[in-house]
């Protein structure tokens, strides 16, 4: 990523900074890393980030569509070329009709890339939590790989 000038910045909610830590914990993070927003309530997922209202009013904040405007919002938000984001139930209780474990990590990147991963995760809330960032992280190098796959193609002219 570094390499190729590219930039990330993160949305989380369930996960309330543990992607955003994770990322800081490897030196030389600040060549890459823009910064994050923990939308941890509705609103801030709508105000800040731009998630559609009717969205989160129909669906709730537990949902792909939600992940997927996090990660492209983050992206707009704070100026990076790749946002990650991550949304869900960690526990004790259920959200929006969603159970326990109902997660949703989504990756956007330039050029419209992007994917949404629905998670059905076990355990406690801190192994929902930590098994989320893992998650969301390896979404994010797959998409990484698919694009840097895609722009060697281009420049060898489609072979």
């Amino acid at each position: 990523m570094a390499g190729r000038g590219e930039t990330l910045a993160v949305a989380e909610s369930l996960t309330g900074g543990l992607v955003a830590a994770e990322l800081t914990s490897v030196p030389g993070a600040s060549r890459v890393f823009r910064g994050s927003v923990t939308a941890y309530t509705t609103e801030l997922k709508r105000d800040v980030l731009g998630v559609d209202g009717a969205l989160l009013e129909q669906h709730g904040a537990v949902d792909p569509e939600v992940a997927r405007q996090m990660a492209a919002g983050v992206r707009r938000v704070l100026g990076a070329g790749w946002g990650i984001a991550t949304t869900g139930v960690a526990g004790p209780d259920g959200q929006d009709g969603k159970p326990v474990g109902t997660v949703f990590v989504a990756v956007a990147g330039p050029g419209g890339t992007g994917n949404v991963a629905p998670l059905r995760l076990n355990g406690d809330r801190a192994v929902i939590r930590m098994e989320s960032v893992r998650r969301v992280l390896t979404l994010l190098f797959g998409e990484l790989i698919e694009n840097a796959r895609a722009q060697d193609t281009e420049q060898n002219g489609g072979n």
